[in-house]
């Protein structure tokens, strides 16, 4: 990695002290922004900036706390346009001394889902990626965009419609079918 963070982001378990919390602030440069960037499938990364804390939990467990912020450009789920959003999100993680990965390949997530596995090292730019990725916008759109009805098919052949694909779009004309076959 040839790009820097303007402050520490990896601390030694070891190295930690027991009574009182050690704060971190880091901000990349654009180097790793645009790996970040990268690795989010983003297509920018203005900013970014995760400043917080790790503080012992307990005899053997770590909890980091923090605050993300960063600017992102992701495309338009419309229009594939680039749409600018602020992301602002509180970070909360408790690596646990004990901590036992779920097997299973169904299970339920619980109070522990913001739990991991400690290990020798805490690597709060790894915590800052993951955050990131977690509190990025889902659906970004641009204020332009226009959802419209389209349809597509085959040559020749009757598109389906929104209302083509209701449960019960044909009954009232089956209705209207059987009701004037009475009248006969």
């Amino acid at each position: 990695m040839t790009g820097k963070l303007s402050g520490k982001t990896l601390f030694r378990v070891a190295d930690l002290s027991q009574n009182q919390a050690t704060k971190f602030q880091i901000e990349p440069d654009s180097e790793i922004l645009t790996r970040i960037a990268d690795d989010l499938n983003l297509l920018g990364l203005k900013k970014l900036r995760f400043s917080g804390q790790i503080k012992a939990s307990g005899k053997r467990d770590w909890k980091v706390t923090g605050q993300l912020g960063a600017t992102v450009v992701q495309p338009c789920v419309v229009t594939l346009e680039p749409v600018t959003s602020r992301v602002e999100s509180q970070v909360s993680l408790l690596f646990k001394h004990d901590y036992e990965e779920p097997n299973d390949e169904e299970f339920e997530l619980t109070d522990e889902e913001n739990t991991e596995a400690l290990g020798e090292e805490i690597n709060v730019e790894d915590v800052m990626q993951e955050a990131l990725a977690l509190a990025l916008p889902l659906y970004p759109r641009s204020e332009d965009a226009n959802l419209e009805n389209s349809a597509y098919t085959e040559p020749g052949k009757k598109a389906m419609t929104d209302e083509d694909a209701r449960p019960f779009a044909g009954l009232a004309s089956l209705r209207d079918k059987l009701a004037g076959g009475d009248d006969k």
